[in-house]
This record gives C-alpha cells, structure tokens and sequence, in this order.
C-alpha cells in the first residue's frame, strides 16, 4: 500500500486534518471516472470501453484508447488487489495485436484517417489500474517483453482522486538505441551535426536518469519521454541546434529569447508547450531545472 498521507489545512483553527484514503466500491466506478477524464489523467484519448473481442475470443476489454504518441492503448481496472488484471490485460493485448485493421478501423471513426494511418503498432501499452499491487506484481511485469504501467488508485474525500505508478515497463528500448548509433554514424562526415547527435546522446542520458520508468518512444518526427505521459518530446538533431518540447507551463516561466520559446498554439512536432533549444552542453545543464518539473508533472 501507498505510504502516502493527504492532510487539508483550516486555516480558520490553524489546524489539520487528515484526508483518509479509500477505495472505490465498486471496479465500475473506478472505471467510469477515468473514461471521463482520460486524456487528463493518462494522456490516452478514449475510444471505447467493454469492446467485445467477439465470440471465439469471448472477452471484453475495459477500456481502448490511443496515447500522446499514436500507440494503441488497452487499460484493465482492478478496485483492489488482483494480479489477475495483469494476466488479463496481456490476454487482450495478445488479441489487439492479431486485430489491427479493426483497432485502426475505431482510431478512423473517431479520430479521422490521418490519425488511423499514424498508428504506432511498435509499443501498443497496457495500463492497469487497482488498489495496490504485490511485488510478485512488479516482478512479473519486467519479465514481460511488453509496454505495461502498473498504477495504483486512491479516493480522497469525495473530490480528489490520486495516481501512482508503481511500475513502468518498455517493451522497444533495445530498437531505439540500435537506431540512435545508426543516426550517429550517419552525422560523422558532418562535424557540426555529429556535435548536435552527441548533445542529443547527453540530453537522453539526463532524461532516462530523472527517475524510475521512463520510457522511450521512437516516432520519425520525435523521441518521446514517458512516464504515464509524455514529458519531453525531442525532435531529431538540426545543424547548430536540438528543439526540445516539455509539459511545463510557459507562463510560469521567465523566457529567454534564444533558449525558450512559448509555442501553445503553434504547430510543431510532439507534445508540450515550452520549447527549450539547445546548442552547448551548457545549455543542457541550465534546462536541467525545467526537465525536472515537466517530469514532475508528467
């Protein structure tokens, strides 16, 4: 169980008292409250929920939805403790991966062709919400060769909803460095760009090393960062510079023409409004602060 403690201030007594956590009382209404608010709390847009996988899979799947990235997305709910989510969502999973053209037939009907098209078949994910999990749990997912998120819920109160990642598996991080050695061997004729490949090299190690289950995502126009959601997206290395965008509010932040840049509501690749340029490791250790807080976010 979480060793997390929520407290609500009175400021009118000086006091405190605590917010004492709970679990849903039913799965459904766990269920119900993250279809909701999907996008919000997961970064997956919802597609459907009990989808049928038809009368020779016989099953039905909470919920289907599609990440910040074009990765097809299945989340199972647990309300309490019960490693069968787990067995359960790898079943369907299993089953996803045999039934692409109807998966990317739902993405068509509800997001358009474009985006049907954009699907990201190399890290389809599941998401497994419950009360708690065990450490059998979270053995059991870093033994599968599969992207799986292990989040544990809690109710607080009758208005606030808590979200943690207990453990975070990617199941395509051995294709993505492969790939990145063979973008480093391309640049070397090119001096200027081999600089700006090594600085994206030094930028992925301080990403990978802000904490526990971070995962990366290879799409052509971007490496996204992932815990449950993106929180840096970086585009491929450009002659003198990186672009790098980040879930940080840039309202929030003092801009500095040259290094950051407010870009909410502009076009551009991946997701997050700040964008951080990079030029000198210099600059990579003065950004360190703002990948911190889109990490935190995330």
């Amino acid at each position: 169980m979480s060793g997390l403690k929520l407290f609500r201030t009175d400021t009118m007594n000086s006091g405190m008292t605590e917010v004492v956590p709970r679990l849903a009382e039913i799965e459904a209404d766990v269920q119900g409250l993250v279809e909701a608010h999907m996008e919000t709390l997961l970064g997956v847009r919802f597609l459907a929920s009990e989808y049928s996988t038809g009368p020779v899979h016989g099953g039905r799947i909470d919920s289907l939805g599609l990440d910040e990235n074009g990765s097809p997305v299945i989340v199972e709910y647990k309300r309490s403790t019960d490693a069968a989510v787990i067995h359960q969502g790898l079943f369907y999973l299993t089953w996803l991966l045999d039934h692409r053209a109807e998966f990317e037939h739902l993405v068509r009907d509800r997001f358009g062709a474009m985006t049907a098209a954009q699907v990201l078949w190399s890290g389809p994910r599941l998401i497994c919400i419950a009360g708690d999990f065990t450490r059998y749990d979270v053995h059991a997912v870093r033994e599968h060769r599969r992207s799986i998120d292990l989040v544990r819920y809690r109710l607080f109160g009758s208005d606030l909803l808590g979200l943690e990642t207990v453990a975070s598996v990617s199941g395509g991080i051995q294709g993505t460095r492969r790939a990145r050695r063979r973008t480093a061997a391309g640049a070397a004729d090119d001096v200027q760009g081999s600089s700006m490949v090594e600085l994206a090299g030094a930028v992925d190690e301080v990403l990978l090393g802000l904490g526990d289950g971070v995962n990366r995502v290879e799409r052509k126009q971007y490496r996204a960062y992932q815990r449950l959601r993106n929180f840096a997206c970086l585009c491929p290395p450009q002659r003198s510079k990186l672009l790098i965008y980040l879930k940080v509010d840039p309202k929030g932040v003092d801009l500095v023409p040259g290094f950051t840049r407010d870009v909410s509501g502009l076009g551009h690749h991946g997701t997050g409004d700040l964008e951080v340029q990079l030029r000198t490791p210099r600059d990579v250790e003065r950004a360190q602060d703002l990948f911190r807080a889109s990490y935190a976010a995330a």
